[in-house]
């Protein structure tokens, strides 16, 4: 009966783990909201004998409820661009570490822009921000953010970002071996915040956008040869298969926690 009033859709959609099939079940859902809401109130529905069923009653009563549809579009909105950040760490096109940590920054700022409201999200950030500060978030992350052109000279803030600056010199000092190549790569540096020498070329200001972090240093980081061997150690890692499950585990977690909060806002 379902299929008829949906064109033929199921409502669950399998993904990798379950926080994506939840996810992915939730907008489905969400999708077909007016073809669910019409088999419920259908004649075809009333004569059914699944109509006269417990769970029959309590299926009705709840996809013909006004907060239960509110709740999912809360939970899409908060899970949404979280689905975005596994999408980058879980890609293996291209080394992703360059890009998570400006990844997570944006699905928040989404997150936000989502509602009107900032007590609506605020106990969402909370989950999400313990889950990112204690098993996600790391040195290498904000270093990989920091050394992307793409956004490193996009994003001015990115130069006064303390916990960013904290997380590029942490990685200088665990990956550089001894004082003398890390004083060469820090002079180095200032070559690249100032766009000296190659990093100032038009084709090397081009291709910022377009050259992925490890082709750009590959082509105009000669000019600072500490800093490029060190920039490609980080911008060249990406993460293994365990890792992604690993995340995929994290976020699923947190979408228990979404839940719970969803519940007693409402």
């Amino acid at each position: 009966m379902m299929r008829s009033f949906t064109q033929k859709r199921e409502m669950l959609r399998p993904g990798k783990t379950r926080f994506a099939t939840a996810f992915l079940t939730l907008s489905r859902f969400h999708k077909q909201k007016a073809n669910l809401r019409k088999m419920f109130t259908s004649e075809e529905w009333t004569n059914s004998r699944f109509a006269k069923e417990t769970r029959g009653k309590q299926a009705a009563q709840t996809m013909l409820q006004e907060s239960f549809w509110k709740n999912i579009l809360f939970a899409l909105k908060v899970s949404g661009p979280l689905v975005k950040v596994l999408r980058v760490v879980d890609n293996e096109d291209k080394p992703d570490m360059p890009y998570i940590y400006e990844a997570m920054d944006r699905a928040k700022e989404a997150i936000a822009k989502s509602f009107d409201d900032e007590s609506k999200y605020e106990k969402i950030f909370e989950i999400i921000d313990e889950r990112w500060n204690v098993q996600l978030h790391r040195p290498l992350h904000a270093a990989g953010y920091y050394l992307n052109p793409a956004f490193f000279y996009s994003n001015e803030s990115i130069r006064e970002d303390n916990e960013v600056i904290e997380g590029l010199y942490a990685c200088i000092e665990r990956l550089v071996p001894t004082v003398e190549v890390q004083d060469k790569l820090s002079k180095e540096l200032s070559f690249y915040k100032n766009s000296e020498g190659l990093f100032g070329k038009q084709i090397c200001i081009r291709g910022r956008n377009q050259l992925s972090p490890v082709e750009w240093w590959s082509q105009f980081g000669t000019g600072t040869p500490n800093l490029q061997k060190f920039v490609m150690k980080i911008c060249s890692l990406t993460c293994s298969s365990s890792g992604c499950e690993r995340n995929w585990s994290i976020f699923e977690h947190v979408s228990i926690s979404i839940l719970l909060v969803i519940l007693s806002i409402n």
